[in-house]
């Protein structure tokens, strides 16, 4: 069974260490696919828009430099040869796409050998759920500081998405804070230690991640039902208004007029 160091929200290391999921960290690292996931990661990355101008498109060179035969020197065609000074480029970079594809059952064991490294090497910490009510950068710096990793690149991986605590890190850049499964092989190798939440190894929801969510649902819920009622209450009104002037008025019975006797 691996073990990782357990702190609290505030840094303060517990005295019993932390079981770590079998089924996750099993001890095994596979650098083969680590090599590989890494290098398919960066490559990605590139945008592959490097491009050299060959002869086709150097301008100038239409004309033979001079006549083919009689001069003693070697014949020539074009000023803008690549021999040529200022000709154009022999196989140089053209644009190309570098992006290359994983099998998904590859990216897993890449990740898994990516935290098992970390964790073989005593650099994966676990931390109980952390909640911040408003971004701030101070006290995420101090909450890395209580854990020891602050002069590292750390990697916070969080149970789910926290908008707060991913602002507080924006601006310290060796920090970064990703959703536990979120994160890749190259984000767990890029960091010197990492940091993960109790609730992304066990599967727990934190409280506040729901005591948040409920007021949303409600208010959306909300917002959503005033504007049909009221579309209602109009269309019922047009109706009415329509079903009033179709209907045809009234006919008044018409004077009787008296014959008169001679």
């Amino acid at each position: 069974m691996v073990e990782a160091p357990h702190f609290s929200a505030s840094g303060a290391r517990h005295k019993a260490a932390f079981a770590l999921p079998a089924e996750l960290f099993d001890g095994t690292v596979n650098e083969p696919v680590l090599h590989q996931a890494v290098k398919t990661y960066l490559g990605n990355q590139r945008q592959g828009t490097a491009a050299t101008r060959t002869r086709s498109f150097v301008s100038g060179g239409n004309q033979k430099p001079w006549r083919q035969k009689g001069t003693g020197r070697a014949r020539q065609g074009s000023t803008r040869a690549p021999h040529w000074r200022g000709g154009g480029t022999v196989f140089g970079p053209q644009p190309r796409d570098y992006r290359t594809d994983l099998p998904k059952k590859v990216r897993q064991l890449a990740r898994r050998s990516a935290l098992n490294a970390r964790a073989r090497e005593g650099n994966l910490l676990v931390v109980d759920p952390v909640a911040m009510e408003a971004p701030k950068t101070k006290a995420f710096a101090g909450f890395l500081a209580a854990l020891g990793v602050a002069d590292r690149k750390v990697l916070v991986l969080t149970n789910g998405i926290k908008p707060a605590l991913h602002l507080s890190a924006r601006n310290i850049p060796t920090a970064r804070v990703l959703p536990f499964h979120e994160a890749s092989a190259y984000d767990v190798l890029w960091a010197g230690a990492v940091v993960v939440e109790t609730g992304a190894l066990t599967g727990e929801t934190d409280e506040a991640t729901e005591t948040l969510a409920a007021p949303v649902k409600k208010a959306k819920a909300a917002k959503t039902v005033k504007p049909v009622k009221a579309a209602k209450k109009a269309v019922a009104k047009k109706a009415a208004r329509t079903s009033a002037a179709k209907k045809p008025a009234a006919r008044k019975p018409a004077a009787r007029t008296k014959k008169r006797s001679d």
